[in-house]
């Protein structure tokens, strides 16, 4: 297995896509070899992850850190893994079967090339799991990437004309959605590929007509919402390439170093505990945790992460996030942008609990969250050097 060529691909196929794709369609494949010499490797990356942080980092919650005991974590991983190896041949088997609903050729081969190497950007982006508040943010972003690279795809390997190739995506996408809410029927089952060139799936407004590739969508739905946001994955694949193209690699800050930008007090709170370890699945993060206290049971804590190697992955969610806000009968959450920062904040006045972190050169995220309101929480945040912080956004960049 040729590690090296597998990262090269998925560094090809996240950073220039529109050059990469005529080259993935041309190369002689197979089944067994995409899976053993690409799909195998990559989709491990957030299943590992995921077992990292959920049994052995844990969730850190009103001070307390909680961990699933490493037993039901492997089972958990192992779970996932098959999951996702399972819902890639059968996403492919849809997209075979769509192929002449749009005006494209089928050919199970290109398929499965065409959901797996799209796919790399969701498995890539999924291993930021592990990071404390930005990881969904990067999971989301990869996802919305994923669904671009299928977009830029799915005219070179199905043969697919280009001006079809938005409403290929889109009900490729919708089933693929359905499909993961019925992950368990999809492994023990038989996907029947006759439905699938006539569909209409009325909460979505999405309608598909054999042969003509018609697809409507309503703007105010889930679908039209995702559509809208995919219009911006163009963006953010230039912010990959912008951040990426000049052949960096970047080793995260040591633990120590991380460490060292916890202060001793914060907001007139002391530190009472800290810890700080660096992890490598795939890419390479620095996490450091501060516990801070008034020492009558008030207690905050105090994040600082380096994204190391996914750089460019958060440039792509700054790209996706900058704007996006959340009302509750219990609160509020909203991710801005702020003097070229990507800011989240969150409150929750049942349990009077709230979270502010801030994104800083791309690459860092530093996040408070306790018993204290937003603005209390702001404070802490800003007791670290920011300034300092950021300026180590080219620490460790090396050319590979």
């Amino acid at each position: 297995m040729d590690f090296a060529k597998i990262t090269a691909r998925a560094r090809a196929i996240l950073v220039t896509p529109k050059t990469e794709w005529p080259v993935v369609a041309a190369e002689p494949a197979t089944v067994q070899g995409l899976y053993t010499g690409y799909i195998l490797i990559l989709a491990a990356l957030p299943a590992i992850a995921g077992f990292i942080k959920n049994s052995l980092i844990g969730f850190s919650l009103l001070g307390v850190t909680a961990r699933s005991s490493v037993g039901s974590g492997l089972a958990g991983m192992v779970l996932q893994y098959l999951l996702s190896l399972g819902l890639v041949y059968v996403l492919s088997l849809i997209v075979n079967a769509l192929a002449p609903s749009f005006g494209g050729q089928k050919d199970p081969v290109q398929a499965l090339k065409a959901v797996a190497y799209a796919w790399t950007a969701s498995w890539v982006a999924g291993v930021a799991v592990i990071l404390p508040w930005i990881g969904w943010l990067i999971a989301l972003a990869g996802g919305i990437y994923a669904i671009y690279l299928l977009y830029l795809g799915l005219p070179a390997t199905m043969k697919s004309p280009a001006d079809k190739s938005a409403g290929y995506t889109a009900v490729t996408v919708i089933i693929g959605i359905v499909l993961s809410w019925i992950a368990a029927a999809i492994v023990g089952g038989v996907v029947g590929t006759a439905a699938l060139t006539s569909a209409a799936v009325h909460g979505d407004r999405i309608t598909v007509t054999d042969g003509s590739g018609t697809v409507t969508v309503d703007k105010d739905s889930p679908m039209g919402k995702l559509a809208a946001m995919g219009q911006r994955a163009e963006e953010a694949g230039k912010q990959i390439e912008a951040t990426q193209a000049s052949g960096d690699d970047v080793q995260s800050l040591s633990a120590d170093q991380i460490k060292g930008f916890l202060p001793e007090t914060a907001a007139g709170l002391k530190r009472e505990s800290f810890s700080a370890e660096r992890s490598a699945v795939g890419v390479q993060v620095t996490v450091a945790r501060g516990q801070y206290g008034d020492g009558n049971g008030r207690s905050i804590e105090l994040e600082i992460s380096d994204t190391g190697s996914m750089k460019g992955m958060m440039a792509m969610a700054s790209a996706f996030a900058a704007e996006s806000e959340r009302q509750t009968d219990n609160g509020y959450e909203k991710t801005y942008a702020q003097d070229g920062r990507l800011v989240h904040e969150a409150w929750d006045k049942t349990t009077k609990h709230g979270e502010y972190g801030v994104v800083l050169g791309q690459r860092f995220s530093v996040k408070a969250s306790g018993d204290a309101d937003v603005d209390q929480l702001k404070d802490v945040v800003n007791s670290v050097d920011l300034g300092k912080l950021e300026s180590l956004k080219n620490e460790g960049v090396s050319k590979h």
